[in-house]
Formats: structure tokens, sequence, C-alpha cells
């Protein structure tokens, strides 16, 4: 075999009570996927920082086609020839799609910068891509999966030898994933080498030539091509064998009491006279292609969009939810499908951000913090939720984008509201994560709360909910028991624009 064209030694690196890093290895050969896996946690985001000249290493050696370098900066990586495509989008929502890709290294007319030839240059890479985006349009106005593929452009635009992809289809479409997929395998073809960062196990015998497994920040082992096997690699993940459980059957309605019923309700912009009902201790799975309207049901429900038609009862009485503070005195809470943007305050500890959606709960009738009380709750959840911290008091920004999720769960377990809704609950979170957080939906439907779980995932829409409602172009187009229900039945509801309920 020649020469590996990335080969990292030894590398370590700790933070502030944590040892991220230690001891890893592993190489990457011109044009190969190498897909990267481990547990939320293991290290691989703290890798690839290293590798991209965001963090610097304490110990080890990289050696960067045949020789040893020292990457002190970003710059320094992308002259090399090291890009990467981050898990949390790095964009600016108030530039074009065209400044974000070149912002630094826009074309000049003299010493004035030349929009013309930054749209047609940025127009000519996005077709050779295969992208299809307006160079022109504000990076604010796409959707999270447009934002994903300005990203995928702005990195692929460097020329990258080495080209590191952070979980990249994790807010894509079906569609847009394929086009994702079909760039990889013209990237190897012209000796680009790939390292795949990813929890979608489906993924690595699509497009892994080698698997290296991370746990608890040290190196586990890599397997070749051949020995890809999708149990061995999570048992090498975890440690442990994983009970992937079995599909609910749907409750019986007739003696279930209606927690929370929708008519009609409709927006502006999207959806098209909705109607559902929820009942107490049940899990009711939201499923539909991108852009079908289910995150805008939940925010429209919560008073987060403004709706122009529809009712909402709660518990049988009727509610006007103006805005989410109104939803959440009504008994609902939502868990945002961005936790950066709407579910956390990131400079903040763990501690705060459990107690955030409940600090009255804290203060006594001064309004002085009661710090005891609140910690032993953060403590609890800490604990139950089994977020990997080295205390309460660790800053937010610094957890894995997985643990960073569990925070948020926590923040809502404490506010104990009747009406949960998950929206893309485990997006981020790797297997074994996963399961902890579908039992814990599992018990708190148990305990008599009703589920709202919105996903784009449909295995975990079928392992998760009693019923599954389906939507298409911002209107429910089926109502699916979890026994009768399949993916491609879903798929044939969530590729009509119309139809009806089961």
């Amino acid at each position: 075999m020649t020469a590996p064209l990335l080969k990292v030694e030894g590398i370590s690196k700790s933070f502030p009570g944590v040892q991220a890093l230690h001891d890893v290895q592993f190489e990457l050969h011109v044009g190969e996927v190498l897909v990267l896996v481990g547990e939320n946690g293991a290290g691989k985001s703290s890798l690839m920082k290293i590798l991209s000249g965001i963090y610097a290493k304490d110990a080890g050696r990289i050696v960067f086609e045949g020789e040893e370098v020292d990457i002190t900066s970003p710059l320094q990586a992308q002259h090399l020839g090291v890009s990467i495509i981050h898990q949390e989008m790095n964009l600016m929502p108030d530039l074009t799609v065209a400044q974000n890709i070149y912002i630094g290294r826009e074309p000049r007319t003299g010493l004035l910068l030349s929009e013309s030839s930054l749209n047609r240059k940025t127009a000519e890479l996005l077709d050779r891509l295969g992208i299809l985006l307006d160079p022109r349009q504000l990076v604010r106005e796409l959707t999270v999966a447009k934002q994903q593929m300005v990203e995928i452009a702005k990195a692929l635009s460097f020329n990258a030898k080495v080209l590191i992809m952070d979980e990249p289809t994790s807010a894509l479409t079906e569609s847009e994933t394929e086009t994702l997929f079909r760039l990889i395998e013209g990237l190897k073809a012209t000796g680009t080498g790939i390292i795949y960062i990813s929890h979608r196990m489906e993924e690595l015998k699509r497009l892994a030539d080698r698997v290296t497994v991370l746990r608890d920040g040290q190196y586990i082992g890599t397997l070749e091509r051949e020995r890809i096997d999708v149990p061995t690699i999570i048992e090498m993940m975890v440690g442990r064998p994983i009970d992937e459980g079995t599909r609910p059957r749907a409750i019986e309605h007739v003696r279930e009491e209606v927690v929370l019923k929708v008519e009609g309700l409709s927006t502006r912009q999207l959806l098209r006279d909705v109607s559902f009902e929820l009942h107490r201790g049940e899990i009711l799975g939201f499923a539909g292609l991108m852009g079908a309207g289910r995150t805008e049901v939940a925010r429209a429900l919560i008073g987060a969009d403004p709706s122009e038609a529809g009712t909402v009862h709660v518990n049988g009485v009727h509610v006007k939810i103006k805005q989410p503070a109104d939803a959440v005195k009504f008994g609902l809470g939502y868990l945002s499908e961005d936790r950066k943007q709407f579910g956390l305050m990131l400079d903040q500890d763990v501690n705060f951000n459990v107690q955030l959606a409940s600090l009255k709960d804290y203060m006594n009738a001064l309004g002085v913090m009661l710090d005891g009380k609140g910690r032993r709750v953060s403590r609890d959840y800490v604990k139950s939720l089994r977020i990997k911290t080295p205390s309460i008091m660790q800053t937010a920004k610094l957890l894995s984008g997985g643990n960073q999720q569990k925070v948020v769960i926590a923040k809502w377990l404490a506010r104990d509201r009747d009406i949960l809704i998950f929206d893309e609950p485990t997006r981020g979170i790797d297997v074994g994560a996963k399961e902890e957080i579908y039992r814990l939906l599992q018990d708190l439907a148990a305990q008599g709360k009703s589920i709202i779980v919105i996903s784009s995932e449909l295995p975990e829409v079928l392992r998760l909910a009693h019923r599954i409602v389906v939507m298409a172009n911002g209107r429910i187009t089926g109502v699916l028991n979890n026994e009768d229900a399949s993916q491609a039945k879903i798929m044939h509801y969530a590729t009509h624009a119309s139809g009806g309920k089961e």
C-alpha cells in the first residue's frame, strides 16, 4: 500500500477537567473515505478541530503527504489542503450564499469587490457540484438543509486534498443526501481523502472504505471494508451490546383522555387545515420530507410563528397561544431542532441551562435563587441522562453536540410540562445515547406525559410512536397506527400532496 496521505500518531488533548483525547492514531489514504465513529464525547470533533487548526494538540504527530506538520490555524490548514464541514454551521446569515462561500477571497475589479464576478464564480461552483441555490440569496432566508449545502460548497471551494465532514447529512433530505454521496464519489475519483463523521449506521457500508472507532477519547480499532459489521461497530463504540427494543402498539384511544386537540391550524406561508389529537400517555410521531411542515406545526402551536386560522384545546379547554410563554403556561414544552440558537445559552453553565425554563421554582419569596435546590436537580438530570460533563458548572458550549442536546432535554424535564414536543430529539446523537433518549421518552409516556416527536428518521418514528402523522406540502396526508405503518407506507403519504387518513 502507498504511503498515507495523512497520518496521526499519539494525539492527545485536554481541557479543564476533561481528557478529550489520549494517544489517538489513524491513517487516511488518497481517494479514500475513512468513516470515524464513536459516542458523543468520544473525541471525534476535538480530533478534527486539531487537524483543521482550531485546537492545538498537547502531544502527538501529524504527518501530511510524508512530512510532519504542526497545524496552528485554520488558514494554515486550508493552505495545506485540509478543509472541514462542521456539524454546527458557521455561516453569516446577513450575507448572501456567494459572499459566505468566498468570504475573504472575493474577486476584485481594481480596489473594488466585483459582485457580478463573485455571483458568476459561485454559480459555476454550485452547478459543478449539482447544488441548486441562488448565489444572491441571503443565508438567513434558507432552510437548515440548504444552509448545510452552502457549508459543503464553501469547503469544496478550497480544492481540498483532505476533506473533513462532521455529520454532513444530519439536516439533509434524502435527495440532498444522494447529491452529497455523488459528490463524495466524484471527489474520491480525483484523489481527495475524506474523513466522514457520522452517527448514521446505514451510511457506513454505503460510503466507508474503512471505519475507525473512538471511545472515551481513545483509539479502539479500525475495520477494513470487508469486515464492516454494524453490530460489531456499535459494540466497539459503546463497550456493550445495544438492545434495539420493539415497536410500540397503538394505545386504545377510546379509553384515553385527549390532552391536546388541534383543529384547522393554518399559517400564511405553508400550513393548511392541520388537525390532530394527542392522548394522555401517547407518543405521536410526525413524519414527512424536508419542508413538509412538521416543524412549522410545532412553532405555530407554541406561538413562535403566527397562525391565520385554527383552534387549540388543552385538556378540553380552548386556549389562545400567542407566544411561547403562553404555551408553557398551558402545559406545553418545546425542544427545538436548533439547540444552539433556540435551546441553550451557550456561554452559561450546565446548571443554569437546566434551570432556565423553571427559574421561579428555585427562588424564594424575595426572588433570591436557592442554589442548593437547583444544583441538586441539575445533578440528578446529569446523572439520569448520562450527560458527559466534568461538573454542572461546565460551560455548555464546551460540551459535545449530543450532550448539549441532553441538557436541553433536561431543561424541559425540570420544567415538568404535561405535553412535550421534541423536534429532531436525537439529531447529532450517537446510537447509544439515542437508545437512552428513546427509553426516556417511553418512560415519560408511561408516567402519563403526552409527547409529540418530529423526526426526519423513519426508523426513529417507527421505533417510538404509537401513531404517526404524515405531512406533505403543509397538509396532513395520512395518520397511521404503528402496527400498520412501514417506511414504504409513510413515504407514500409523504410524497403525495393530498391523501386520506387511516
